[in-house]
């Protein structure tokens, strides 16, 4: 699994899931209308180092300095012709286009004010290849940082903000994506200050040292998880009783913790893992809103129709998000014929 367009927290708000025993299931929905957007607008939306080849000459293409390309370009790192010769043409021989409005970029045009130009030597077969960064944008956000230094081939690291980052999330450290396919806790270093009742009211959690706890956050204090809604000084205002666990009292000064341990996948994307320092900062690509508004509501659905009977609505226990099934296809073809590529190039 790889580049969803929404996390399994995000879904899970939406639908006021709190039972973990359904992850599985709802990461399955997840990835199955990330996939199926994918599909039917012929492009994706979180960046894919390749190499795609392109017959030479392509059907159909009369002008002969034009590459049209079959996926949603965003930068080049190398331009060949020549089957395995692999002749390089040089970043100043040609151009990504269009240029008013791209990347994305949709076809290659050789600079006719230079000497270069495209050819296959022995068939027309992969005459042409083009590696770089594909997909339809690379937009990303602040994640936070790196809590320890990463040898390049741990699976688990530690960061600084829980609340930055879910499961689902591709983050980039570097020149690095990394897939979040897991969270466990880690040791905040704060503590109780105060014990707590196994009061559902008891909102307000006083902790010895606030600056360790991040708003937005999941704690665990025990066995109990709490959403911490806002921080002042050492005063945490929580909901109680996340995730499915149980509503619980506490002792004081009993340790606090937060899913900032991140089981990851290295290298996502054919990039290549690598070294990185204590407090490296992470961030986290964001495909368009509009794109995982359409996605959410997909994977919401069909998980609501695979459940015990079909009401033509996703949500509405305890509070969830109400979608309306028919209005919700409505907005999904809109929203993928608003992203739909159109441009292709031969394979």
């Amino acid at each position: 699994m790889a580049n969803w367009y929404i996390t399994r927290e995000k879904f899970k708000r939406a639908l006021n899931v709190n039972d973990a025993t359904r992850d599985p299931i709802i990461d399955l929905y997840i990835e199955s209308a990330s996939r199926e957007f994918d599909r039917l607008t012929d492009q994706w939306f979180i960046p894919k180092t390749q190499t795609r080849s392109y017959s030479w000459p392509q059907p159909g293409i009369e002008r002969p300095y034009v590459l049209e390309l079959d996926a949603p370009l965003i930068s080049v790192s190398a331009l060949t012709k020549d089957d395995d010769d692999v002749t390089a043409i040089a970043s100043t021989d040609y151009f990504l286009e269009p240029t008013n409005s791209g990347p994305p970029y949709h076809w290659v045009e050789i600079d006719l004010s230079s000497t270069a130009f495209y050819s296959s030597k022995n068939t027309h077969q992969r005459g042409i290849r083009v590696t770089g960064s594909w997909a339809y944008g690379n937009d990303t956000i602040a994640a936070g940082a790196l809590a320890e230094a990463d040898d390049g081939s741990e699976t688990v690291l530690d960061v600084t903000d829980a609340s930055l980052i879910d499961v689902g999330d591709t983050i980039l450290i570097g020149s690095e994506q990394m897939f979040v396919s897991g969270r466990a806790t880690l040791d905040t270093t704060a503590n109780l200050n105060g014990a707590l009742t196994a009061t559902k009211s008891q909102t307000t959690v006083t902790v010895t040292d606030g600056t360790q706890i991040k708003n937005g956050e999941t704690i665990e204090v025990d066995s109990e998880r709490m959403l911490v809604t806002s921080i002042s000084s050492n005063d945490l205002t929580v909901v109680r009783s996340q995730d499915g666990t149980v509503l619980a009292a506490h002792d004081d000064a009993k340790d606090v913790y937060a899913f900032r341990s991140l089981t990851i996948t290295r290298g996502a994307n054919s990039t290549t893992a690598a070294a990185h320092d204590t407090a490296t900062a992470i961030t986290k690509y964001q495909p368009p809103a509009r794109v995982q508004t359409a996605v959410l509501d997909r994977a919401l659905l069909d998980y609501s129709a695979s459940l015990a009977g079909n009401t033509g609505q996703a949500g509405g226990g305890g509070g969830g998000r109400v979608i309306d099934a028919a209005q919700a296809e409505k907005q999904w073809l809109k929203v993928v014929v608003e992203y739909k590529r159109y441009r292709f190039g031969a394979a």
